[in-house]
């Protein structure tokens, strides 16, 4: 066996994954990314060309954090030190696009309140932007202890 397959990482595998910090905050930022998707998805917004900027983004972040998890669960990060640098560098793009679709989304809701009618849209849009809100505010943290984490094992 080489020397790279024999080598750790700071970030844990298997199961530690649920107890580690921020690892387990995946968990949240799964659920609530797969919620805002959800309500987005479900919702009506005025501006067509927006939404379809808002599902690329909740998509991509639900698919990639998805398969981030299922590789660090399988514990691919121990083969190479660039997996923390990976991390970090994620989590905080990640958390900028959720910052830029939680504030589209406050905005074009906010607009929308204005304009139309207090109804079933305009709750899924609020709601949509709570949780927007929450998913970046994980990602943010998750970002900031991967930052650490990253600084300290380099």
């Amino acid at each position: 066996m080489s020397d790279s397959a024999t080598s750790t990482s700071p970030i844990p595998s298997g199961m530690k994954l649920l107890t580690s910090f921020p690892e387990f905050l995946m968990i949240g930022e799964f659920g609530f990314g797969g919620l805002v998707w959800i309500l987005v998805a479900s919702s009506e917004i005025p501006n067509p060309d927006l939404q379809g900027w808002l599902m690329f983004v909740l998509i991509s972040c639900f698919i990639v954090t998805a398969l981030l998890f299922t590789l660090y669960f399988a514990g691919v990060q121990n083969y190479s030190p660039s997996w923390t640098a990976l991390d970090a560098t994620y989590h905080i793009l990640t958390a900028a696009f959720y910052l830029s679709v939680a504030v589209m989304e406050a905005r074009d809701t906010s607009s929308w309140r204005s304009q139309f009618y207090f109804g079933t849209f305009y709750n899924l849009n609020v709601a949509a932007s709570v949780f927007a809100f929450v998913a970046t505010l994980l990602y943010a943290i998750h970002a900031a202890f991967s930052i650490s984490r990253w600084k300290s094992s380099s």
